[in-house]
């Protein structure tokens, strides 16, 4: 999910890179299509026009995903938003339930949508991209800060779940990435969250999708 930029691209290029076959996940479906064709010489891409907060709009893209691609071995969850940096008191209701809606309900509709299908199979990898804000809990971000620390604690419910199974579930906490979120933000919180990185850089989007790409693989069990 989020596939078409950012972290979500360079994880679609990895596991394109690794031979796996890809459906790209994104609300801008015209995004994701174009994202698909300027990869379409890596391997097989398809592009999917989904909000993962929508339970219906997620049924379909899996459905969607399965008719094209046959079945879903591995699902990445990157698809989120930064939400308004303000203080807890001064978020807006709508904007905290936005976040909450597309960083924490979107992983577990897009979950709920495709592990069954894994169980069937007894085999599946799952990673779910939250946040160090997540554990740290980032000062006037406390929608995205909670919103990652539920992707934790789904994270750990369901591997627990499906322990029995093949099936992995891990999640990775990053510090910030140089991607398009950060233009939701200010220049003051992307300063904050440098000063608590002590290489005193922005982690690189190769380096997270090269861990996603152990997590998802066969060697992670």
């Amino acid at each position: 999910t989020g596939g078409a930029q950012g972290i979500g691209r360079a994880v679609v290029e990895k596991l394109l890179g690794g031979g796996a076959s890809v459906a790209i996940w994104d609300r801008d479906k015209a995004f994701a299509e174009r994202t698909a064709a300027e990869l379409a010489g890596s391997g097989t891409v398809v592009a999917v026009g989904v909000d993962v907060g929508d339970p219906a709009a997620v049924e379909n893209a899996a459905a969607e995903t399965v008719a094209a691609l046959g079945k879903v071995d591995i699902l990445v969850n990157s698809a989120g938003i930064a939400g308004p940096i303000a203080k807890t008191w001064e978020h807006s209701i709508e904007d905290w339930e936005k976040v909450l809606r597309i960083n924490l309900t979107g992983p577990y509709l897009c979950c709920k949508a495709l592990v069954p299908g894994m169980i069937e199979r007894n085999y599946g990898r799952i990673a779910n991209i939250a946040s160090i804000a997540g554990k740290d809990g980032n000062p006037n971000a406390s929608a995205y800060s909670a919103s990652k620390a539920g992707v934790i604690g789904l994270t750990k419910s369901l591997g627990k779940e499906l322990a029995t199974y093949d099936i992995a579930v891990n999640a990775i906490t990053p510090a910030a990435a140089k991607t398009a979120i950060l233009e939701q933000v200010t220049q003051q919180h992307i300063d904050y969250m440098l000063s608590k990185i002590p290489r005193g850089r922005l982690v690189l989007v190769e380096e997270i999708a090269n861990t996603i790409a152990f997590m998802v693989s066969e060697e992670c069990s």
